[in-house]
């Protein structure tokens, strides 16, 4: 096929491709943006004709570039993937979908996570159901009652003691957007866990929470052996706006694990304060062009904040346990 050394496709060529033995292109499957309802039915008749392997590297690629550049939309085709054969393709058709915040997704996302039989399926379904969980906590679902559904299939998944671990961990995380009672409850449970997975997770909410009563504890995880805790921690850090974990989150810029380095540049830039900017300022100045770009990103994100208290209450304390002390009536008003 002569169609197959394009460099430029449209979508029919692009499902050619599909077909051939060629190597994926990204060109290729990003051809496949912006799908009308016609381009769908031409697109299923060839989805059907490939093999369970290329359609799991297709639907991975539509994902990645997804994810990459956000002028590129395949939700359309991320819906039909939704009724795949293979978990893995039903798992990435969900993760595609990050972005829509159409309501229609709610019912059969808890159907997923409900009743598929594979726990990779639930479990992408308990992620997805977060971004519903947050809607509803800003009041921005049109029916309260989408918010009693999606709740109540997150704590009933997460009670149900012969789930599968991923998938609990993953309805924990999306729980925690929620404001309810119970919540923080079902966090410290999962933070006593004896699974090391769960623990991480734990914390994870606590971040999603916005509940000042988890600042302390998800500081103290910063300090954690386990990169993934320390990940977390961090990141939790940044949602909480804990200032008085900035000097710690600014030794994380030197930790050994890439992930946690960039973590904590985000977590600075959520914060601010002077602390946190003179240490992105010399991050943005530095030899790596990766801790770098994301240097001058958290310094722009500080520089348009709409945050007020930033300059307010902006301490110069050098001594970390002043900090604390500093802080902590305001911490016993939060908690």
């Amino acid at each position: 096929m002569p169609r197959q050394n394009k460099l430029v496709f449209d979508f029919n060529s692009a499902l050619e491709h599909l077909e051939s033995d060629s190597k994926l292109s990204a060109s290729a499957v990003s051809a496949l943006s912006n799908a009308t309802r016609q381009n769908l039915a031409a697109f299923a008749q060839t989805w059907i004709r490939l093999p369970v392997e290329r359609r799991q590297q297709v639907a991975q690629m539509l994902v990645d570039l997804a994810e990459k550049n956000i002028a590129l939309d395949y939700n359309l085709l991320f819906r039909y993937l939704l009724n795949d054969d293979d978990a893995q393709v039903r798992a990435l058709g969900i993760d595609g979908l990050w972005e829509d915040e159409d309501v229609a997704l709610i019912k059969p996302l808890i159907g997923f996570l409900r009743s598929d039989p594979k726990a990779r399926v639930r479990a992408a379904a308990a992620d997805s159901l977060g971004r519903f969980m947050l809607l509803a906590e800003y009041g921005r679902l049109p029916q309260a009652s989408y918010a009693d559904l999606i709740y109540e299939a997150l704590l009933a998944t997460i009670r149900g003691g012969a789930e599968d671990l991923d998938v609990r961990r993953r309805a924990v995380e999306s729980l925690a957007y929620s404001s309810r009672e119970p919540v923080r409850d079902v966090i410290a449970a999962a933070y006593a866990d004896d699974a090391a997975e769960m623990r991480v997770s734990a914390v994870a909410a606590m971040g999603h929470s916005a509940d000042a009563y988890w600042r302390r504890t998800a500081a103290a995880e910063l300090d954690s052996p386990d990169p993934r805790m320390r990940y977390e921690a961090a990141r939790a850090i940044g949602e909480l706006e804990y200032r008085a974990a900035v000097p710690r989150l600014i030794e994380l810029l030197d930790d050994t694990d890439r992930e946690v380095q960039r973590v904590a540049i985000t977590a600075l830039g959520q914060i601010g304060g002077r602390a946190a900017k003179d240490a992105l300022t010399q991050a943005a100045a530095s030899e790596d062009e990766v801790l770098c770009d994301l240097a001058d990103e958290a310094l722009q994100e500080l520089q348009f904040s709409s945050d007020p208290n930033f300059l307010l209450f902006d301490l110069d304390v050098d001594d970390e346990s002043d900090l604390l002390d500093e802080l902590s009536v305001s911490e016993e008003d939060d908690e």
